[in-house]
């Protein structure tokens, strides 16, 4: 085993979606484990905020990242909300590397997307109609992530298959 990966999907996504489902394909024909967390639950509690219960999706991730990083190298994926819940995460557990795909660099009231000092693969869409690209571009180059810009909307759906390979690579860099 090389390491575990957890793939926190978006909001109002499944464990199930596309995009992670490729991610999980792409770290286990690497040697990687992985989890898909299933967050359903907390995005349906719109009395909380109109995201579902943020907090209770950080808790979660938290407390089985913590788990994960005892036993080995971790690496967080993450899809839009996913992708913020990881980055922040990140901050609190020994952190591998991150992946994240199309991630809120803000998102309304919550802080700003925060994240480890460690490898950082992005995929983002030029077209993207909730996040800006040019504050996803910014937020990158502080950071020094790798970061490929796609032909696309925030669902990212032209470009599972690049999507995974970007992945594939991270992980493979590791």
């Amino acid at each position: 085993m090389r390491g575990h990966c957890i793939l926190s999907h978006g909001f109002e996504s499944g464990p199930d979606a596309t995009k992670v489902t490729a991610l999980a394909e792409a770290a286990e024909c690497l040697g990687w484990t992985h989890e898909r967390p299933d967050y359903t639950d907390l995005d349906a509690r719109r009395e909380v905020s109109e995201l579902g219960d943020v907090p209770m999706r950080l808790e979660r991730l938290l407390g089985l990242a913590r788990a994960a990083a005892e036993r080995g190298p971790l690496v967080l994926a993450g899809s839009s909300l996913g992708a913020w819940i990881s980055g922040r995460v990140s901050l609190q557990v020994p952190t591998a590397g991150l992946f994240l795909m199309a991630p809120p660099v803000k998102m309304g009231e919550a802080p700003r997307l925060e994240a480890a000092d460690v490898p950082i693969s992005i995929v983002h869409g030029w077209h993207d109609e909730l996040i800006p690209a040019s504050e996803v571009v910014d937020w990158a180059q502080l950071r020094n992530a790798r970061l490929l810009m796609v032909d696309d909307s925030h669902r990212l759906s032209g470009h599972v298959a690049a999507s995974a390979d970007a992945f594939a690579q991270l992980l493979a860099n590791l």
